[in-house]
């Protein structure tokens, strides 16, 4: 038996949250939520089951009005779905979990989930699929990296790469007024499509660009031909994990997004970083850049009505083993022309 708790005040969801998440990547920060929850201002719901040794399990929710269902903390959406990566839910067995799902009910939809308890829950939904550049597999030599590519391949996204370079390539770095400059490219190639089209959206990547900038994390880069911008792109290291957020290209520039994204694995070879993730979403050039595939879970109830692919029903997990997942996520990375 457990008893369950629910806390809505944020300044005790605050302190459980950084007592039992641990800070290792930096969707774990709580300070990387708080940017969210600043602009979105969802309610806070973070359900806890204790047993007699404890607490054995925790679920960080919020309620997402306009699609009447939970997500994960702190609720930011684009077209009713969250965009923060690698939450997690904190269950000691299926039991527990079940347990954390009910004050949900009817609808929950917890979407980007780290495998829980390192995979021995019952959750084998793929919700996307994350790409990872590790460095060290390649000695941080990039040369070792285009090895992969056949010697056809490696030859024409060289010859790419340095048709570009002989345009004048330069780089700024971290000059904030980039970012508004990483808005007007994203928005003018995605429209209302682009996440920065929703203004809660927009001024929480600001608060976080800011924060990231007071702790010394913040990696904004600048490609500039013909002393002007053609792309800019917005990440972030920690722990040795250079986390590439999102970015925007100039339309009159094929080839700029490749180039970028070949900076970043350059950069992080040189500076002997651990990993680059380039987050989700199905792109086509992250397969052929033989990127490192990491998928991330889902749990929703049929009642999110938002095409979930797997269903945790109401009379507990169910297990689902064909996924669908939908990539709404362009803007995220660049596609490369």
């Amino acid at each position: 038996m457990y008893n369950l708790h629910i806390l809505t005040d944020l300044d005790e969801c605050r302190g459980l949250w950084q007592r039992l998440i641990p800070a290792e990547v930096m969707f774990d920060l709580w300070e990387v939520r708080e940017c969210f929850h600043r602009h979105y201002r969802r309610p806070p719901r973070f359900i806890v089951a204790e047993a007699a040794e404890g607490i054995c399990g925790l679920l960080p929710a919020s309620w997402i009005e306009e699609s009447r269902c939970y997500g994960y903390f702190p609720g930011e959406t684009w077209e009713g779905k969250t965009w923060l990566e690698q939450n997690r839910v904190l269950a000691r067995d299926e039991s527990v979990l079940a347990a954390l799902l009910s004050p949900c009910r009817p609808s929950w939809h917890l979407r980007y989930l780290l495998p829980l308890n390192g995979g021995g829950l019952d959750c084998d939904v793929v919700d996307e699929t994350g790409y990872l550049f590790l460095p060290p597999e390649y000695d941080y030599d990039i040369e070792n990296y285009f090895r992969q590519f056949s010697h056809k391949s490696a030859k024409r996204l060289k010859r790419e790469l340095d048709a570009i370079q002989a345009r004048g390539v330069r780089y700024r770095l971290d000059d904030p007024s980039d970012f508004d400059i990483l808005v007007r490219m994203n928005l003018e190639r995605f429209g209302d499509r682009s996440y920065f089209s929703d203004g809660r959206f927009l001024e929480s990547f600001r608060s976080l660009m800011n924060f990231l900038k007071d702790r010394g994390w913040l990696r904004l880069t600048t490609l500039i031909i013909d002393d002007g911008p053609v792309a800019v792109d917005i990440g972030c290291v920690y722990r040795g994990v250079y986390t590439v957020l999102g970015g925007g290209t100039h339309g009159g520039y094929p080839g700029v997004a490749k180039f970028i994204n070949i900076h970043h694995m350059q950069r992080a070879c040189r500076e002997r970083l651990q990993q680059v993730d380039f987050l989700c979403g199905d792109f086509s050039w992250k397969k052929l850049f033989h990127l490192k595939p990491r998928p991330l879970y889902l749990l929703a109830s049929k009642a999110a009505g938002l095409d979930a692919p797997g269903v945790f029903g109401l009379g507990g997990p169910t297990r689902v083993t064909q996924a669908r997942a939908r990539h709404r996520d362009n803007e995220r990375l660049h596609i490369p022309h």
